[in-house]
């Protein structure tokens, strides 16, 4: 029976077993070097990422997410001399931020957290986030660069590490802004990059910076009553153009990334693609009606996640319940270091 004739779907229908084991907790030695599940309709091929300019065609458009991520866990300390972890959310102005904040009490608006020497004035509170301001004439993106670590997802059960500062980035990461990697696209290298514009698929690039919020967990049963985290994205002209051209030309839109997905899919929401910049809350499960995406790539999502109704939305429910069963008893590596999956919609 398909999920459209089940009863309203529940978060409970996203859940799956996931062998701890599963988790990737490096990247593989090269970019390339991951598999690559293929689900097309009903057929499940098991694939090498390496091997997808093969099932690319020439007259396809890739849409890249080029977010860069930003050193934005930050580690000091209050006045009073209790510790403080600081991850950075979002840059308001060089030198005003929303950001998360742990410490063993909650600061209070007037307070000041220390770290690498720069102090950060607390100057209230934006629902879950923080608001603070650095002092001086400091720069936050200078503090960054100078003591921020890579804020590496809380699954990874390890300490930030040199080799982080490249491989939790795209290789095409232009605008500083995401506080999670735009998974999908850490397995490219520039060699993978040249071999599909030989192959005749071109490429455009939109913006949405990945907020701490997609790792948050689904807290209620009845997902009409899930409130969507925020994130910032952009389309310009130029991408819409290219999904216009892709069209006319025959090719298929094959979107790099969940993010891509909402980026395009919120820049469609009046029926028509168009130039968009602001906030998105656009919330992807089954019953949607996709405007723009044909092709999907992505890596492998947490049980009971929004990515993971999106996902489920886009090349159904059962197919891809059954293709992540298949991952786990095929040994796939899961989540932001792990495998990837191609998804098209038949």
């Amino acid at each position: 029976m398909l999920w459209y004739h089940r009863a309203p779907m529940q978060l409970s229908d996203f859940d799956y077993h996931l062998p701890e084991a599963l988790i990737a907790q490096h990247p593989p030695e090269r970019r390339t070097g991951s598999r690559l599940l293929h689900l097309a309709g009903k057929h499940l091929v098991d694939r090498r990422f390496s091997g997808l300019p093969d099932l690319l065609r020439p007259g396809d458009l890739l849409v890249f997410n080029n977010t860069r991520v930003m050193p934005a866990r930050l580690y000091g300390h209050k006045e009073s001399g209790g510790r403080v972890e600081v991850l950075i959310e979002r840059v308001l102005e060089p030198r005003r931020v929303l950001a998360h904040v742990r410490a063993s009490k909650s600061p209070r608006p007037g307070s000041r957290l220390l770290v690498g020497g720069q102090a950060l004035l607390t100057l209230g509170r934006r629902d879950a986030l923080f608001e603070l301001e650095l002092c001086g004439d400091a720069d936050i993106h200078a503090l960054m660069a100078q003591h921020g670590h890579m804020p590496l997802p809380p699954y990874i059960q390890r300490e930030d590490a040199a080799f982080d500062q490249e491989r939790y980035q795209t290789v095409y990461a232009k605008e500083a802004g995401a506080v999670a990697a735009p998974t999908a696209g850490l397995h490219f290298d520039r060699a993978m990059l040249d071999a599909l514009a030989a192959r005749g698929v071109d490429s455009a690039e939109v913006t949405l910076h990945v907020g701490a919020g997609t790792f948050q967990p689904v807290r209620v049963e009845n997902l009409d009553e899930h409130v969507m985290h925020s994130e910032w994205l952009q389309v310009d002209e130029r991408v819409c153009a290219q999904v216009a051209e892709t069209r006319r030309r025959g090719g298929r839109v094959v979107a790099v990334g969940t993010t891509s997905v909402r980026s395009l899919e919120t820049a469609a929401a009046s029926g028509e693609l168009r130039p968009y910049t602001g906030e998105t809350r656009l919330f992807i499960r089954p019953g949607y009606e996709f405007r723009v995406v044909d092709v999907l790539l992505t890596n492998f999502h947490l049980p009971q996640s929004t990515l993971l109704m999106l996902v489920c939305a886009f090349a159904g429910y059962d197919e891809v319940m059954r293709a992540y069963a298949h991952a786990v008893e095929q040994g796939y590596r899961f989540f932001s270091y792990g495998d990837a999956m191609l998804l098209e919609r038949m």
